[in-house]
């Protein structure tokens, strides 16, 4: 189904940002309500655009919206996403590491590596826990999350579709598997590296002025290892269905209220729901509670997402518009006189929309707004297609909704009691480190 975005006037917006502000706010302002009702109040905001939304178009489109939005696009995002979280939650790096600077640097260009090929999520997912043991007697601990949310959540997966939503979403679209990675790596190289020499030097500041560490609470159990390794075979089982249902299309599918699921889709989701089943049966006893795993974070990002994915639906259909859309001004910014495309401004645009409206769908309107077409989007029009993956990826790190790893991290780290920044207070970071960077991005590469 596919909304008619002349329809919706900049109004409907409000229900979205609505809830942005509630995830702003309120768990500083009300953190008792939120923590205890967030679920209710995202509910709340769903039903404030809801009730119109089915009160001028009818009860049957409004059916076949809800069937759009949480069947074709919610639930398969959320299906991936336990599914990594349960493989990974599974893996225990045994042993206890203590956090310095040098170590901390070189476990997150771990991670970066390792997004692009098991995704940002899996990274995030697998190497948050054991670099939260490792800093666990760190008086200031929160900037080692914030700089793992933006090179291991987001910078590190740009050189693969299986690295980051958006890429996975062109590779559906046909742009060739190895495009991002020829023509991405020296963007994702300055920023990565960048971020990891910025990080190192303000961990070794907080590091020397911190004085003598806490009573570490992970005791020392001797020599490093893993334990609960098979996991590893859940994740790779993971990336081969992610893998299969972008590359097999056998023109087969169901259709409900309109809506048409396709095979592949559907057997990847039922075979990720069979991996979760998987990992939870082969890993040993004992594993997950050394990892002190919880479904918490999960439950907190699988309510809050349902939220953000209803209410951001008319943005994205007025954007998908156009020039006939209430942000029709985003339209004229992409392109000259002319109706040339600008691909600075395709990175700006795609970018900064990506940081609050998930980087997924943003990508995926900028790409047909580009045109649509992926011959022509990887041939004479590589530059702009190269700024819509870029300012999707990277600045899906600008805020904690951009990016699915971005929440599910900070929920993760504040279950293990580290403070994470607020949404403002987390915004403030990436503005100041990220947009500067992002900005001489755009300045070298895409002028």
């Amino acid at each position: 189904m596919a909304l008619d975005g002349s329809q919706f006037g900049a109004l409907w917006a409000l229900p979205f940002g609505g809830l942005l502000l509630s995830i702003a706010v309120l768990p500083l302002a009300a953190p008792r309500l939120w923590h205890a009702h967030f679920g209710k109040i995202a509910a709340a905001w769903s039903l404030v655009f809801l009730l119109p939304f089915a009160r001028g178009q009818g009860l049957e489109a409004t059916a076949e919206l809800l069937v759009h939005t949480l069947l074709a696009d919610y639930l398969p995002f959320i299906i991936l996403l336990t599914a990594l979280f349960t493989a990974a939650g599974g893996i225990y790096l045994r042993g206890n590491l203590h956090g310095s600077a040098g170590l901390n640097t070189g476990l997150m260009a771990i991670g970066a590596l390792l997004a692009s090929l098991m995704g940002t999520t899996g990274a995030a997912m697998l190497l948050v826990r054991p670099l939260l043991r490792t800093n666990d007697n760190r008086r200031r601990n929160a900037h080692v999350m914030i700089f793992f949310i933006f090179i291991v959540g987001n910078a590190g997966g740009a050189l693969t579709p299986l690295g980051d939503p958006p890429l996975f979403l062109g590779f559906l679209k046909g742009v060739d598997f190895l495009w991002p990675l020829r023509h991405l790596w020296p963007q994702a190289l300055f920023l990565n590296l960048a971020l990891l020499a910025i990080f190192y030097a303000i961990d070794s500041f907080h590091f020397r002025r911190e004085g003598p560490p806490l009573q570490d609470p992970t005791p020392d159990t001797g020599r490093l290892g893993i334990e609960g390794g098979i996991n590893f075979l859940p994740l790779l089982a993971i990336a081969g269905l992610v893998l299969m249902s972008g590359s097999w299309k056998p023109g087969i599918a169901i259709e409900l209220l309109h809506n048409r699921f396709e095979l592949q889709a559907l057997l990847r989701d039922a075979l990720l729901l069979a991996v979760i089943a998987w990992s939870l049966a082969i890993t040993p006893r004992g594993v997950r509670e050394k990892n002190q795993f919880s479904w918490a974070p999960m439950a907190e990002v699988a309510k809050l997402f349902a939220g953000i994915f209803l209410t951001m639906a008319p943005v994205l259909a007025a954007l998908q518009a156009g020039e006939a859309g209430a942000f029709a001004a985003v339209v004229h910014a992409v392109a000259d006189a002319e109706g040339r495309p600008l691909p600075q401004a395709y990175f700006w645009a795609s970018g900064l929309l990506s940081g609050f409206l998930d980087n997924a769908p943003t990508y995926l309107v900028f790409f047909n707004l580009a045109g649509g077409d992926p011959q022509q989007l990887m041939g004479t029009q590589a530059l702009v297609l190269a700024a819509i993956s870029a300012g999707s990826v990277f600045m899906g790190a600008l805020s904690y909704i951009g990016n699915a790893p971005n929440f599910m991290v900070k929920a993760v780290a504040e279950q293990r009691g580290v403070r994470m920044p607020g949404f403002f207070g987390y915004m403030g970071w990436s503005c100041a480190l990220l947009l500067p960077l992002c900005a001489l991005m755009g300045w070298i590469w895409f002028r």
